[in-house]
């Protein structure tokens, strides 16, 4: 049963070779290693992206980093600059490096977040008070 169950499962495609620094060929080498972002295809890439673009408030932000843990094991950390934030630039959007995540999109999910938090400034007061960087303001 287990056998179909893997024959069904879409995994994403490799990256011309040279093109990306996502160590695929490791994370097949290793059956213990994590292999769940291999689930997120191209087309569930973007989809999430749009997903996250869409979110409205601090508390669906947290939900949807639990989610991106559980489900592809990424570990996505937003903290603020310790020069101030003037602006959404002054966050600094961090995807932990992890076997199999394409550099596209390492670099399409802060830009996905900072568009969030463009269109919904309340998230980044939200985000900002978690840490008390506002001190109650």
């Amino acid at each position: 049963m287990d056998a179909a169950m893997t024959t069904n499962v879409r995994l994403r495609k490799e990256c011309p070779p040279g093109a990306c620094i996502c160590e695929r060929d490791t994370l097949h080498g290793n059956p213990q290693a994590d292999a769940r972002i291999l689930l997120l295809t191209r087309e569930e890439e973007q989809r999430l992206l749009a997903r996250i673009e869409r979110i409205g408030s601090y508390t669906d932000f947290q939900r949807m980093q639990n989610l991106m843990r559980e489900q592809l094991g990424l570990e996505v950390d937003v903290t603020p600059s310790m020069h101030g934030v003037r602006t959404v630039r002054g966050l600094d959007i961090r995807i932990t490096p992890m076997p199999g995540l394409c550099r596209k999109t390492r670099q399409a999910l802060p830009t996905a977040i900072r568009r969030c938090f463009e269109n919904n400034p309340a998230i980044v007061y939200d985000l900002l008070n978690a840490r008390d960087l506002l001190g109650g303001a």
